[in-house]
């Protein structure tokens, strides 16, 4: 197992109102002792060529792997011709992707917003066709597009439409490749969906090939119940927090033994620093823990399911 880092509290700086570079986030991770950075489209101020290679050199220099790409994309928009531009552009962000990551990298892809005017149906077909769309470039690259069980980008008005786990995985099992697409599982939006992290883990574990790890923490006083809406969900409240992972509401002494009895010694990267960046280290040790408890220490990157596939297609390594 490999652990990666993302900043979730520097998004605004990053992303929004850019004033803190990559380049500024590359050189500070030195410190947190993790194999890999997964970036975030956002953190692209420009897609040059010469801009990405000057990113993979900072990646390099600080012996740093870039194995994970946060891409959010909205494939349910009513428009065609909104989708149409998500579609290529999300082909962008698998290019870039192969560049910086190499063969074995992944792309996050999402279903999209749920649009109130869009039925459900509509929208999971109009996302499976574009993540369909898009694994003949995922293949010829070799990069893995993972879908996130999500609850919503900064940018969208609405939730993702496959918030709901039932919604999801009618998703994910309407696209059979197991190649080129699988799970970017995230135990923190599982509660956010309003259901247990390590059950909803038990449902997907066969198609995960990401983790991404984060915690939950509860307002003093707060309950899940008094935060449960009308369908079941919990949502972005502000009573539940961001904190270090291992000290709050997912449950990892059940979520590792999932991993490791399906055979997932893959990349897991830490959703953190929301505090600042003692959470985030403080969270890179409990993971190294975790990988020396649980992991017996390896750092490889194995995922029996995903490499199952890929020996049954015919790919080697």
């Amino acid at each position: 197992m490999r652990i990666a880092a993302f900043p979730k509290g520097y998004l605004e700086q990053m992303v929004v109102r850019r004033t803190k570079s990559v380049f500024e986030w590359i050189d500070e991770a030195r410190t947190l002792g993790v194999e890999g950075l997964e970036l975030h489209t956002g953190f692209f101020w420009s897609t040059a060529k010469d801009e990405i290679r000057r990113i993979g050199d900072a990646l390099a220099d600080a012996g740093f792997q870039m194995p994970m790409m946060c891409a959010s994309p909205d494939f349910t928009h009513p428009d065609p011709d909104v989708r149409a531009r998500e579609i290529d552009r999300q082909a962008e962000f698998v290019r870039i992707t192969a560049v910086l990551g190499g063969p074995g990298a992944t792309c996050r892809v999402l279903s999209g917003q749920a649009y109130p005017q869009v039925p459900v149906e509509q929208g999971v077909r109009w996302a499976a066709e574009a993540i369909e769309s898009l694994l003949p470039l995922a293949a010829e690259l070799g990069v893995t597009l993972a879908i996130e069980n999500h609850y919503k980008a900064t940018t969208w008005t609405y939730p993702e439409l496959a918030q709901s786990p039932d919604v999801f995985l009618s998703l994910v099992d309407s696209i059979t490749d197991r190649v080129n697409f699988g799970v970017q599982y995230d135990p923190s939006n599982a509660i956010v969906a309003g259901v247990d992290s390590a059950e909803f883990l038990r449902r997907v574990v066969d198609r995960v090939v990401t983790m991404q790890a984060s915690d939950r923490y509860l307002q003093a006083g707060t309950t899940l119940e008094d935060l449960r809406q009308a369908d079941g969900t919990i949502g972005y409240s502000p009573a539940l927090k961001h904190g270090v992972i291992g000290q709050g509401l997912n449950d990892y002494d059940r979520i590792f033994p999932i991993l490791v009895e399906a055979g997932y010694d893959g990349w897991i990267s830490i959703e953190d620093g929301v505090n600042g960046l003692d959470e985030l280290r403080a969270s890179a040790d409990f993971l190294r823990m975790a990988r020396d408890r649980w992991f017996g220490g390896s750092t490889a990157v194995r995922v029996r399911s995903h490499d199952v596939a890929r020996s049954a297609a015919g790919h080697s390594g």
